[in-house]
């Protein structure tokens, strides 16, 4: 599966799916990540030192024996230009599941519009996703509201199955979950997910049937990926929504919008940066205070750089004093901002970079959560000490 968004929740529902039937690429989607699991072969601390072990198991590890599963589920992503044509080129899927095109590590690509290769940005990105269509051996699965996907559906010779919304009959999100109605099928999670979820369960329920495997319509033996929706109770009765893990402006749509749809009333929203927007970093953080403008929350809180210099300055001339807006460069003060502030019972999202993770840390009521939340190798826990956490 690949795509900008949305890889790793399609690959957990996968796994809740198929089961001990395939091996996952767990915590593994690049041109470097990708190679190493296939010969078993797992990063733990992200430390620098750790790259020294690698290269040494893995002329020894090409020698295992393979995996026990015929089935390899692999999450590929694409963050520069050429990283699409080699793992294309490496893996050679039978099938394709493309769930979405978005400005991700959009500074990468600045480069082929300055070349004229590309007229945008996006199109550049589009065409480096479209190199797993164009080696998919049998069958691509691809969101068909999305211009960007259909686009590059012409460059394979695979069967190619649209998945459009034409059975998409309801989204209900509620304090304890979601629920998708799907034709005749309702699917009930208890986790908060974005509409375009739809897209995610649609794809599994297509493989399975292409693997001829049954399909649960329960998902019970789904858990979300770390920093996607997941909900904590924090201190002072307050409810914290994590889904900080990374964001561009297609991803903070989805969520902002979900969050819009949160039956309550003391909605607090921790916003922070979009990292490697490139030279439309300054217009994407622009679009992003034009879509906040419009929501009813009773208080933002923007953390970081671009969202401080971009996003609030925006948010604050469409809304004025309407409700309050605080903007900081570090998670500590954002921390120390919510202890202090916060009344109790307030509800809030965390979306966007620089260390949330860390700040929700510290606001969990109960301390043995923290194994669910994103980045616990060894590198992250120094730099959030780094950064006063």
């Amino acid at each position: 599966m690949t795509g900008s968004n949305g890889k790793t929740t399609l690959l957990h529902m996968l796994e809740a799916q198929i089961g001990d039937h395939a091996k996952y690429s767990h915590h593994a989607n690049s041109s470097f990540g990708i190679p190493f699991d296939i010969l078993d072969l797992k990063r733990k601390t992200l430390l620098k030192t750790e790259w020294i072990s690698l290269f040494f198991r893995a002329p020894l590890n090409a020698f295992k024996h393979p995996p026990k599963e015929k089935i390899y589920i692999v999450e590929a992503d694409v963050d520069r230009p050429g990283e699409g044509k080699f793992l294309a080129e490496l893996l050679c899927p039978e099938v394709v599941l493309l769930v979405s095109i978005s400005k991700t590590h959009s500074m990468n690509f600045d480069a082929l519009v300055e070349q004229k290769k590309f007229s945008r940005v996006e199109d550049a990105i589009a065409y480096e996703f479209g190199y797993y269509l164009e080696y998919c051996q049998k069958l691509a699965l691809i969101n068909g509201t999305d211009p960007l996907e259909v686009k590059q559906k012409e460059r394979t010779k695979a069967e190619v199955m649209i998945i459009t919304k034409n059975d998409f009959k309801k989204y209900e999100l509620r304090k304890d979950g979601t629920t998708f109605a799907i034709g005749d099928t309702r699917y009930t999670f208890p986790f908060l997910f974005p509409e375009e979820i739809f897209y995610t369960i649609s794809m599994c329920k297509r493989l399975a049937n292409y693997l001829d495997l049954p399909f649960d319509p329960t998902f019970s033996h789904f858990s979300p990926p770390p920093g996607r929706g997941s909900v904590f109770q924090g201190i002072k009765d307050i409810t914290l929504i994590d889904s900080c893990y990374n964001a561009n402006l297609a991803s903070m749509t989805a969520i902002i919008a979900m969050y819009e749809k949160f039956p309550d009333k003391e909605k607090w929203a921790v916003i922070g940066d979009m990292l490697e927007q490139g030279k439309g970093e300054k217009e994407e953080h622009e679009k992003l205070g034009e879509l906040l403008a419009k929501q009813h929350f009773t208080r933002i809180i923007f953390l970081g750089p671009r969202v401080k210099q971009y996003t609030y300055p925006k948010v604050h001339s469409l809304m004025g004093e309407k409700i309050p807006l605080d903007a900081f460069l570090s998670p500590r003060e954002v921390l120390d901002f919510i202890t202090e502030k916060s009344k109790g019972g307030e509800v809030i999202l965390f979306k966007g970079a620089r260390f949330m993770e860390g700040v929700i840390e510290h606001l969990l009521k109960d301390k043995k959560d923290v194994v669910k939340l994103v980045r616990r190798e060894k590198i992250w826990e120094i730099r959030r000490k780094q950064w006063g956490l």
